[in-house]
């Protein structure tokens, strides 16, 4: 993804900078070498939309934390967009965790998105005994590592485990106290959600970027998975046009055009961004970012 534009070193200085909306997207490590050419296919298919960063989640185990610090340092030795690397807590002591850090360092990687991150198979969360609690000991912890800049979650629908979105904007509070600079949300699908955890943060005195999450939905068994994902069911109105659909190619263009249609209502609110969860495709992205533009720029 070669660019010779030159970019800010950071995603916060991006944001402070910009003068109009910025787009990202995030790409997941490849789970076996067979993988790997998708990956590669995702980003170059997606590179002349010229993002303003991209990322790679991190692997919930070894090999694919290899395949995650790889996958971002390929990239971000390309001389493409800016790179941010993804880091958890997840079953990793203190040790570990600075051990990646110094990876991503040594790969030019500086931003880097701190998340607590979720237990493989989905079981309940459990601290490493020589770990991480959560995600603001995470943010510390990198800031302490050495000059990141750190990025952080945040969530429109609240949090599965508490139902209490004052709770989740505490959260994320804490999270920007300790030296969080941007975040972007988990997955979601009414933007009204949107405006009301950035109205809730901004009367917390939190003025950091946040930046909605997109992931078009174009087949109807993502409907369960998506609502997984986004931690609670997707709206009514969305699931009965979906299900109304007598052929793929109709959900596939419902699922499109509901994306757009809230992707508009967000930078309309006022969102600095969208960031794309892309599954390491590219033409749901692509259509639905084409379409956006027409307006956007």
């Amino acid at each position: 993804m070669p660019s010779t534009d030159p970019k800010p070193g950071t995603v916060a200085e991006l944001f402070r900078s910009a003068h109009g909306p910025l787009f990202s997207f995030e790409f997941f490590p490849p789970r076996s070498e067979e993988e790997e050419p998708v990956l590669w296919a995702a980003v170059e298919a997606l590179a002349p939309l010229q993002p303003a960063f991209v990322s790679v989640t991190y692997g919930a185990n070894g090999s694919r934390r290899d395949r995650t610090i790889r996958a971002t340092r390929r990239i971000a030795e390309s001389g493409g967009p800016l790179t941010v690397g993804h880091l958890t807590c997840v079953a990793q002591s203190k040790a570990e965790l600075a051990e990646a850090l110094a990876e991503y360092r040594e790969a030019g990687v500086t931003n880097i998105l701190a998340i607590r991150g979720d237990m493989p198979g989905g079981g309940p969360w459990e601290r490493h005994p020589e770990g991480l609690a959560n995600a603001t000991e995470l943010v510390r912890f990198i800031k302490s590592e050495g000059d990141f800049c750190v990025g952080v979650a945040a969530f429109a629908n609240p949090h599965e485990t508490s139902n209490d979105p004052d709770l989740d904007a505490r959260i994320l509070l804490d999270k920007v106290e300790a030296g969080a600079e941007f975040a972007i949300t988990q997955l979601f699908f009414e933007a009204e959600r949107y405006a009301e955890l950035v109205e809730r943060m901004r009367g917390l005195g939190c003025q950091i970027p946040i930046v909605p999450g997109i992931m078009p939905l174009t087949v109807i068994t993502q409907i369960e998975r998506f609502a997984a994902l986004s931690g609670r069911a997707l709206p009514d109105a969305l699931v009965s046009r979906l299900r109304a659909c007598a052929s793929k190619e109709e959900v596939r263009e419902a699922g499109l055009a509901a994306a757009v249609q809230m992707s508009r209502d967000l930078l309309a609110a006022g969102a600095p961004g969208l960031q794309f969860f892309t599954q390491n495709r590219s033409k749901a992205t692509r259509e639905v970012l084409a379409e956006v533009l027409t307006t956007a720029r």
